[in-house]
């Protein structure tokens, strides 16, 4: 399909490009940038006032499939990332089973390539089931595709059987996507210990929880010369331990996703049990859960800090740590509930929001944090759209202002705070490999 894109601001980080020009994309890649563009296309797409940006990779996405089909599956989530203008996502290992072999992995693949929406690379796990016990055939998943390892959703908290881990990472040139959590300083927590659970009468979670692993990881990473990436950083010390981590020329980067940059632990309200009759459901709750994940919202001031680490290039990446989960799973109370929001459909609205228009970011930055860092990160030759390379690319309109609706989501999961939040900035069309996989009507 010949696509040719007029009077766009072409923003591409990996040349320094920001000016209006268009875009000519044939046979699945850019054939040429330039301005007045004239040639026949068999679609032509005004894209004036709009950013012409790289497609987004995400690079912390769970999709459930296989095991968790009821929360995502493959299609619904690649349909959902293709909405959030994502053209490449990371899947993450936590399935049913764990993605611990080449066989989850080719399943994965195959299944995503089936779908043909977006491109899917499966991550694998660091230990057999994420048990910690043995590591996983890592050379193995390695051969079948994966970019990276990691145990998302809970750290290795064996240090030794990590360095091992971290050793083989690097020896075989992948990257280390860590989730840091200290799992016996959690003890029960569901969210940031503050004066607002204490209110709520909920158990926190400190930020030394986070904190102490990041600066194990950073250690290890020193010593094995592994590529570490630190996964949903959201306390005001990570930045500071990842700007000390580079410093000292430690291989780390680091992501910060959009709701730990937006929201703060007082966003947590208490609200009255009830009886959902519709469902049936008897609802025991004490706070609205679509409000806990983890790491949890934390506060002001780690908030601030967050931004000015993404702002000062110290914090690298935004991802979404998109997680899916069911209505009933979500509606109970904050100690039953799993951790988790969806954030494929809100990322980038909210990054042009909350980071853009309040002038942390440049439109420059947000297409390196979210599409040409991530890229470089994977060693993936996407984030890119100069001419000859593949057409992954996002239109993205930042002048219109709107309110999210769940009820609009084409992932299966509604599990987020942000519906009815009013927003500046919208995915107006999304292009994977020459093929228009998303439009705004």
């Amino acid at each position: 399909m010949t696509i040719l894109i007029k009077n766009g601001r072409v923003i591409n980080p990996a040349t320094g490009m920001d000016e209006v020009a268009d875009v000519l994309v044939e046979n699945g890649v850019v054939s040429k940038i330039q301005k007045n563009i004239d040639t026949k296309a068999e679609r032509k797409v005004d894209a004036k006032g709009c950013y012409v940006m790289p497609g987004f990779i995400d690079m912390h996405v769970h999709l459930r499939d296989p095991g968790f089909e009821q929360k995502e599956t493959i299609e619904t989530g690649c349909r959902a990332a293709a909405h959030g203008g994502f053209t490449t996502i990371l899947a993450m290992p936590n399935t049913k089973p764990v993605v611990d072999n080449p066989d989850v992995v080719n399943y994965v693949h195959n299944k995503a390539k089936t779908v043909g929406l977006v491109n899917v690379l499966q991550v694998g796990a660091v230990t057999k089931g994420q048990e910690g016990k043995e590591l996983a055939d890592i050379e193995g998943m390695v051969r079948a595709g994966i970019p990276a390892i990691s145990e998302d959703g809970k750290s290795v908290m064996n240090a030794q059987l990590y360095r091992e881990a971290m050793e083989k990472a690097a020896k075989l040139g992948i990257v280390v996507l860590a989730h840091c959590e200290d799992i016996n300083l959690v003890n029960g927590g569901v969210m940031n210990q503050d004066k607002q659970a204490r209110e709520l009468g909920l158990k926190g979670i400190t930020n030394s929880v986070e904190d102490v692993i990041i600066a194990r990881d950073i250690m290890l990473s020193r010593d094995t010369g592994a590529k570490l990436h630190l996964c949903h950083c959201s306390t005001k010390d990570s930045v500071k331990m990842v700007a000390y981590a580079k410093s000292e020329h430690i291989r780390v980067t680091a992501e910060v996703c959009p709701h730990h940059f937006t929201l703060t632990s007082k966003d947590i309200q208490k609200i009255e049990p009830k009886v959902d009759m519709e469902n049936k459901l008897a609802v025991d709750a004490d706070a609205d859960t679509n409000y806990k994940m983890n790491p949890p919202l934390r506060t002001k001031a780690d908030v601030q800090t967050l931004k000015e680490g993404l702002r000062d290039n110290i914090m690298d990446v935004i991802a979404t740590d998109h997680a899916p989960h069911t209505f009933a799973e979500k509606n109970t109370s904050m100690k039953k509930a799993p951790f988790g929001i969806v954030g494929l459909e809100t990322a980038a609205c909210l990054t042009h929001t909350e980071l853009v228009l309040e002038g942390y970011l440049t439109p420059m930055q947000m297409a390196e944090k979210m599409s040409y860092n991530p890229a470089k990160i994977i060693g993936l030759d996407k984030g890119n759209i100069e001419p000859g390379k593949t057409a992954d690319i996002v239109i993205f309109d930042p002048s219109v202002t709107w309110k999210i609706d769940k009820n609009q989501f084409a992932s299966k999961g509604k599990n987020t705070p942000f519906d009815g939040r009013k927003v500046t900035g919208r995915v107006r069309m999304t292009i994977a490999g020459g093929h228009i996989v998303y439009e705004d009507k």
